[in-house]
């Protein structure tokens, strides 16, 4: 894209037009996948269009490489979570193999759980997993990961409040 006025403005249409078919080429190089590309290309846009917000003229293509690299690092997430589970439940005799909407019901709130504590530091994130979900105690995380069981009660009381201020906001 040429130039831009660093105070000028790009409508949505605009960007779409001139700047989706750059996208496009850019997901596929790094996805490898063209269907891929192409849903998280569409993605992108409508993520713009839902943040309801002027577009500035000064670098688009860093805003959509951003906007995009975001969604990719969620459906990468999603896809993750989704394995996982699938190979959990898989180990499962059939008798107790949960229905299709029990399936799908534990799998929206495995993603919502990721999405909760997205933007926490891996260690603290381990650490308020390791409590939360894996019963140890503030002792025994701290054994685990190598750290004071204080720093492990520091980590799961700010994961708790960076949970709280997500869900709350």
């Amino acid at each position: 894209m040429a130039t831009h006025d660093t105070d000028a403005i790009i409508p949505l249409e605009v960007l779409y037009h001139t700047e989706r078919n750059w996208l496009l080429a850019w997901l596929k190089r790094t996805l490898g996948c063209s269907q891929q590309a192409a849903d998280l290309a569409q993605d992108t846009f409508v993520r713009l269009l839902a943040r309801n917000q002027p577009i500035s003229a000064q670098a688009p293509r860093a805003l959509l490489a951003r906007i995009a690299r975001g969604l990719m690092v969620d459906h990468w997430r999603r896809d993750a979570l989704q394995r996982a589970y699938l190979q959990t439940l898989a180990l499962l005799p059939e008798a107790n193999y949960p229905s299709p909407e029990v399936r799908l019901e534990a799998l929206q709130c495995l993603e919502r759980i990721a999405q909760l504590l997205d933007g926490l530091k891996p260690a603290v994130r381990e650490a308020f997993l390791l409590y939360q979900l894996g019963g140890l105690t503030h002792t025994q995380v701290a054994e685990q990961l190598g750290v004071s069981s204080r720093t492990v009660e520091r980590h799961v009381a700010h994961a708790l409040l960076h949970c709280y201020r997500v869900c709350f906001e």
